[in-house]
């Protein structure tokens, strides 16, 4: 771990850079509380998740959280002292950001199931974007069904609302469903949030800036609810390697289901899911990358950088 000195001349950065192993120590104490059998169940296609890296990487980040859950409820309790009234304090709000097929949302369960297990947040609950983005057919209205999953596709004034009243202390609120077999909203199914102790927001753009509003003011963003975030990184080049091994993957499992959106690319030679999947990386996930999910890599509290074999191997923690 090293910092630059700012009397040197030099770039500071607002993060503290750390390697694995420096990582890892930091949680040594500390029982690894999944099995292989967790693990199994947790790890997304294609993301070859191991013990090593649940106890090395993910282990020190849960106590990272749980220390700034504690400190939120200090914060809390001297607030209401001030206020000189007792509420009820609010859920801690964390955003886990980053590209498609990068493993954000392996990220985001096995941290919900690591804080499941510390003692003072019990009740740990998951949503992903994906249920705001608008239906297939308002896409197809808008025009924006090549450009699904770009900032533009989502209904984030519905996904605002929904992130206030969870800070606000409501005690259910309600998200729609997505199927990633329909590739589409599902009418008649919702995500309930039911005031937890712990609520993970997973998607690409939950870091994104503040829009400005059409009088020139700043508006609300979703992040500003946050408690804090997290973005899972790597290489450009490297995730359109994993988008690609994971859509040749797909052609036995998700793709082969004659209900899938996308069935019929499950009879696709090796050669021609390759270039399809290329295609579509080119067209739409690799432009939304670079436009607009990576850039709000700087925004996070926390920044997991991955190499070629998933495994995370550099951690950048902002200074606060």
């Amino acid at each position: 771990m090293s910092l630059q000195r700012a009397d040197a001349g030099e770039s500071v950065s607002p993060f503290v850079e750390l390697d694995r192993q420096t990582w890892s120590r930091l949680s040594d104490e500390i029982e690894q509380p999944l099995n292989q059998e967790d693990i199994l169940r947790l790890r997304g296609l294609g993301d070859p998740l191991n013990m090593d890296e649940v106890r090395e990487v993910y282990l020190p980040v849960s106590r990272l959280l749980n220390l700034y859950v504690a400190a939120a409820g200090r914060l809390h309790s001297a607030t209401t002292t001030f206020l000189g009234e007792r509420t009820q304090r609010t859920p801690f709000v964390i955003g886990v950001a980053g590209s498609v097929a990068v493993g954000k949302s392996t990220t985001a369960r096995i941290l919900r199931e690591m804080l499941r297990r510390w003692p003072d947040t019990p009740d740990v609950q998951l949503i992903t974007t994906d249920g705001f983005l608008y239906p297939n057919a308002e896409l197809e209205r808008r025009g924006l069904m090549q450009r699904k999953g770009f900032p533009e596709s989502y209904d984030r004034r519905r996904l605002l609302r929904l992130v206030s009243e969870v800070k606000s202390g409501a005690e259910e609120v309600r998200a729609p469903w997505y199927s990633h077999l329909s590739y589409d909203i599902v009418p008649d199914r919702e995500v309930v949030v039911q005031r937890p102790d712990v609520l993970i927001i997973e998607g690409l753009n939950v870091l994104a800036p503040a829009r400005p509003r059409q009088d020139g003011r700043s508006g609300l963003a979703i992040s500003d609810f946050f408690d804090f975030s997290i973005y899972v990184d790597a290489k450009t080049s490297t995730i359109e390697q994993w988008y690609v091994n994971r859509f040749l993957s797909l052609r036995k499992s998700a793709f082969a289901d004659p209900s899938s959106y996308f069935h019929r690319y499950a009879d696709l030679s090796d050669e021609e899911a390759t270039e399809t999947a290329l295609g579509i990386w080119k067209r739409i996930n690799e432009p939304n990358l670079v436009e607009n999910v990576l850039p709000t890599r700087g925004r996070a509290r926390l920044v997991l950088s991955k190499d070629q074999d998933h495994s995370v191997r550099r951690m950048l923690l902002r200074k606060t």
